[in-house]
């Protein structure tokens, strides 16, 4: 028992050092170097939103009617009993196309080994959720996954989308392409202060 709470705490000590390494790397940015990045991140929006169109067709009309989108590339690591991903995105207003740059990070409970790379698409269908994303970020637990449902055959959105309350739909895809089942537990999303 004692050897198993030892490597919790080893797995977690480690986890939480990789997240802070990574936040403190990031130092003030030439305008060159923010331009690239923000290109950068653009580029993985396009190929993420032309794979999901590809792979799930219903879904290229409910981005489209939507009040915005958000798009984000995690990589994950995971470590023992506990998993931990960072990335950034970018959230998209129809109306106005202004774009919103973002980061997250997650923490995800687990046994598990090893890294990978993960998409995520938000949809949300009403501009008050869209403002509420980008202005103030969102933080999910446990309980916000445990609240979402299949949202299979639910009309614009199709099958492999994960509806939320307050009008948000989530489409999670493999580093392939491939839709996948949705596994965040425990991510907060925010302003990229860097990049806007």
């Amino acid at each position: 028992m004692q050897t198993k709470i030892m490597l919790t705490c080893v797995a977690i000590g480690f986890l939480a050092s990789v997240l802070i390494l990574g936040c403190a790397g990031s130092s003030a940015k030439t305008k060159s170097e923010k331009d690239a990045a923000r290109e950068e991140v653009r580029a993985m929006s396009q190929k993420t939103l032309g794979e999901l169109f590809q792979n799930e067709p219903a879904a290229k009309a409910a981005v489209a009617g939507a009040a915005g989108s958000a798009v984000f590339s995690d990589f994950g690591f995971k470590v023992m009993f506990m998993g931990a991903a960072k990335g950034k995105g970018v959230a998209v207003n129809n109306a106005t196309r202004q774009e919103t740059f973002m980061k997250m990070v997650e923490l995800q409970p687990g046994l598990g080994l090893g890294g990978q790379k993960f998409r995520v698409v938000f949809i949300f269908e009403n501009q008050d959720v869209f403002n509420s994303f980008v202005t103030s970020g969102w933080e999910f637990g446990a309980d916000a996954l445990a609240a979402a449902k299949d949202d299979k055959g639910a009309g614009a959105g199709g099958a492999g989308a994960v509806a939320f309350r307050n009008g948000v739909k989530m489409y999670q895809l493999s580093d392939t392409g491939a839709i996948v089942g949705v596994s965040i537990t425990g991510a907060k999303y925010y302003k990229d202060k860097d990049l806007n």
